[in-house]
């Protein structure tokens, strides 16, 4: 019999770690090859590992809610044959260990100073989430031993840590204590990223405490770091889009029946966004530092809402390559993996530029905010049948058209009115003047 080490694989270019949700074995269980071994969870999405052999689990390395570098075993395998060092260095080979300064350039940015001042005895043990936690929350040590955990060995996982910071309210002299010991934050800390606000409120009678998933407490940090990043302005305009409504109808039912996709409208206006971008490439650029990166390729992010209520945002990678047939396929693809949680890490990476159809909602508008590193985004709003005002050769007149509101949400850092505007004019010259002999 041989070892083998089932290591954490690479999930796709700037995913350096995962976090253990579950184990779906137990040790001394047998597994396939290919079986669906753990879950794991990324900043993004979250995905299973399945194993490349056949064998026993005969040690888990890595328990719930701890987490695992790319490359670093998280269990050993006992599979028939010799030699398993070898198995062990091939899986190596693929999924090759980051070096410690790119684990440092990654790191150092999601570990702030601030809250490195809580530290914690070797005797207490905690995984890494649940640290990071408590150091987020300026739990101390003292009070986290009195915290009763649930885990293996009485050990204290994510959800008695979360269930303790939302009961932190009804503690009204233990949270004095704790606000006189924290120590005087930084200037530059922005109050958001503080925990004062969520001590201050009261909990009444009949409230229900919900403590937020890791996806809602990610989303949040998001927002808030994006909003402080990126001067938002935003501009609107209102789109005829009747061409566009009678071409989908003259087409939806054919292109069923010969790809069996459906076609949405979705397609249509990231292609016409794509054809703007095109005539706007500073449109397509993120900003580092003092320096302006112009995006070769044009990958657009696609704000999609889940059925638990989160938001994600799937990314159509070199979205100017396709066809309008090509994007329906993968905006249909994307959409159904990510509502049925079947993404991978990589499909949520290196958009460009981001779409958000707050239309499917029935709002006539929205002013999103513009996901990091890029500078602009696009909400589409609900396409509504009203008179308008139609010029002819024959003067002036009243008809029904489809018309719907378009906001393009832009990074006044790198993007002024004029680009912001004149993207958003073309964008709405697209639609409006959609030719209906258009082929898919």
């Amino acid at each position: 019999m041989a070892e083998y080490k089932l290591l954490l694989p690479s999930m796709g270019e700037g995913v350096m770690e995962a976090t253990v949700i579950t184990w779906l074995f137990n040790e001394g269980d047998q597994v396939k090859e290919d079986d669906s071994v753990v879950e794991i969870a990324t900043d993004k999405v979250d995905s299973d590992v399945p194993t490349p052999v056949s064998g026993k689990i005969v040690k888990i390395l890595k328990q719930k809610d701890e987490v695992a570098k790319v490359g670093e075993a998280i269990a050993i395998l006992e599979i028939e044959g010799e030699g398993g060092s070898t198995a062990s260095e091939e899986a190596k080979t693929e999924t090759p260990t980051p070096d410690a300064e790119t684990i440092k350039a990654i790191e150092e940015p999601l570990n702030p100073t601030a809250t490195s001042h809580v530290e914690f005895s070797g005797d207490l043990y905690l995984s890494p989430l649940v640290k990071s936690i408590a150091q987020e929350e300026n739990i101390s040590e003292s009070e986290l031993k009195t915290i009763k955990g649930s885990g293996l060995e009485g050990r204290i996982n994510k959800e008695d840590i979360l269930a303790h910071v939302a009961n932190r309210g009804n503690q009204p002299a233990q949270r004095v204590v704790q606000q006189q010991a924290a120590p005087v934050q930084s200037t530059s800390t922005p109050p958001a990223a503080t925990s004062a606000p969520a001590s201050t409120i009261s909990v009444g009678a009949g409230d229900e405490i919900i403590p937020m998933d890791r996806m809602r407490k990610i989303i949040a940090e998001n927002m808030v770091k994006a909003k402080q990043i990126a001067p938002h302005v935003t501009s609107f305009i209102e789109t005829d889009v009747t061409n566009v409504v009678k071409w989908r109808a003259k087409n939806k039912d054919m292109f069923e029946k010969r790809e069996g996709e459906k076609l949405t409208f979705m397609p249509i206006f990231v292609k016409a966004i794509v054809k703007a971008i095109q005539d706007f490439p500073m449109i397509n650029v993120s900003i580092n530092g003092d320096n302006i990166i112009k995006k070769k390729n044009i990958n657009i992010g696609m704000a999609t809402a889940l059925p638990d209520g989160n938001l994600i945002v799937p990314v159509i990678k070199n979205a100017d390559q396709l066809s309008l047939s090509g994007l329906a396929k993968a905006i249909n693809d994307l959409a159904y993996r990510a509502r049925n949680k079947k993404l991978r890490p990589e499909d949520t990476q290196g958009a460009t530029y981001t779409i958000s159809n707050v239309g499917s909602f029935g709002n006539l508008m929205g002013t999103p905010i513009i996901p990091q590193p890029q500078v602009a985004i696009m909400a589409i709003g609900a396409i509504v049948k009203k008179p308008a005002v139609l010029e002819t050769k024959d003067g002036d007149v009243i008809a029904i058209r489809q018309l719907m509101f378009m906001s393009h949400s832009y990074d006044h850092r790198v993007v002024d009115g004029s680009l912001g505007g004149m993207m958003l004019k073309h964008v709405h010259d697209y639609l409006q003047n959609w030719d209906l002999n258009t082929e898919i």
